[in-house]
């Protein structure tokens, strides 16, 4: 882990998952980010540091630059129709998965 002083964003920010989907095409990937918060807003409870990027080194390259990891946070009713109102889901999500929300 190395700190993440470089992080683009702070606790308390919204932010919105890209809405992007490699593994189409029969392409062989690695993805980390779960389908269900693709696309969606959550807000960043926490900055965990700045780490290899797992994508690339689950197919042996090095992962570098590091780039931060984020707590997320997530309404449920954001995720799932029905869901709790005052419930919610984190989720650990890479910065190059994060934009500002729209």
């Amino acid at each position: 882990m190395t700190p993440a002083a470089s992080a683009r964003f702070r606790p308390g920010d919204r932010v919105r998952v890209r809405d992007a989907w490699p593994e189409e095409g029969g392409r062989r990937v690695h993805i980390r980010t779960p389908h269900f918060v693709r696309g969606r807003v959550g807000e960043v409870e926490r900055v965990l540091g700045a780490f290899a990027n797992p994508e690339d080194l689950a197919f042996g390259k090095p992962g570098l630059p590091p780039q931060p990891l984020y707590h997320v946070r997530f309404s449920q009713p954001e995720l799932w129709p029905g869901g709790g109102r005052t419930d919610t889901l984190t989720v650990d999500i890479y910065e190059s998965w994060l934009e500002a929300p729209r």
